[in-house]
């Protein structure tokens, strides 16, 4: 038996005394004196209140009780030896879990580091929720959540409660994205927040924070934005701005990436914002969860060095272990 296991002393006893058949070579085998061998089992046999080893013959054996007790110890034994593997294996990230939750928008932004994540730690099953970031933020918060991934400049009141941290990975710039039939593919100036205006639109609804921050942009320039069209799905808005009628805000990484979808500025521009990894504040972080945070760092600095932005420079920084 491992010595590492703990294992009730009395047990780890009988099991000897039943391997070798003789108090003596037991106790010489675990290098215990016979007396406390002896008395650690009568214990145990007083505790359930059954007799575990026939005593009467020249050789010590098992009773039918005692076959059915270690039966079952054994048993336990192998659950804690199997236990211990698998915390060597969660250690070394040959096996765990990930749960992260993610914006329509931030999914499209990291599916490359998801990518890269499940190359470099095939073991390890991570799990995806898309949800609006403000329940990211309470999920994170409860422990519902290992990480989050925001898409915003500023997080909530949660965060600044101090029952979650945040990590900035990049910022991204936001523009007007249109399908290359659109009246405004082809503009070559910078387009108004007028001509914005008179643009009829599909956006992400209110619940997520890309749109609160269209609305707000909208509202400091005095237009009222024709929103034509909402939905939760980043995915319907890509496939109807391709369609060439509509237009939306995207982030410039996502509208360049996309097949018959191109990306116009606005005047005033938009506000860059920036993509964020939010962890519980003082929480237990998991093996998984702190190779995640690392590999983020380590892709986001591959990242800056193949998209580099000419005014603006993009910060990556990875989760702590604290």
């Amino acid at each position: 038996m491992d010595r590492k296991i703990v294992f009730p002393r009395s047990i780890r006893y009988l099991l000897a005394v039943a391997e070798h058949n003789s108090f003596t070579r037991a106790a010489e085998a675990l290098a215990v004196s016979q007396p406390t061998l002896s008395q650690q089992i009568k214990q145990l046999e007083e505790s359930l209140d059954v007799q575990l080893l026939d005593r009467s013959g020249r050789s010590v054996r098992l009773t039918d009780a005692g076959e059915v007790y270690l039966l079952h110890a054994r048993r336990a034994l192998g659950e804690l030896n199997a236990a211990q593997r698998a915390i060597h294996d969660l250690q070394d990230l040959s096996r765990g879990s990930l749960r992260l939750g993610m914006t329509p928008i931030t999914d499209y932004l990291t599916a490359p580091l998801l990518d890269a994540f499940n190359a470099h730690y095939p073991g390890i099953s991570v799990s995806t929720l898309e949800m609006p970031q403000d329940d990211i933020e309470t999920g994170v918060a409860e422990d519902r959540i290992d990480i989050g991934i925001a898409f915003t400049n500023t997080l909530s009141s949660m965060a600044s409660s101090g029952k979650i941290e945040a990590h900035i990975l990049f910022g991204e710039k936001l523009n007007l994205a249109v399908g290359h039939t659109h009246a405004c593919a082809e503009e070559q100036s910078l387009l108004s927040a007028v001509t914005l205006a008179n643009e009829p639109l599909v956006l992400l609804n209110s619940d997520f924070v890309l749109r609160r921050y269209v609305d707000m942009y909208c509202m400091q320039n005095g237009i009222t934005p024709r929103v034509a069209m909402e939905t939760n799905s980043l995915s319907v808005i890509v496939e109807i701005v391709r369609l060439g009628r509509l237009a939306t805000i995207l982030p410039n990484t996502i509208a360049t990436a996309q097949h018959g979808i191109c990306s116009v500025k606005l005047t005033p521009q938009l506000p860059n914002h920036t993509i964020t990894l939010i962890c519980r504040k003082g929480g237990y972080k998991s093996p998984a969860c702190s190779a995640f945070g690392r590999l983020a760092a380590d892709w986001c600095d591959a990242r800056a060095q193949s998209q580099p932005e000419p005014d603006e420079a993009p910060v990556c920084h990875g989760l702590s272990d604290a």
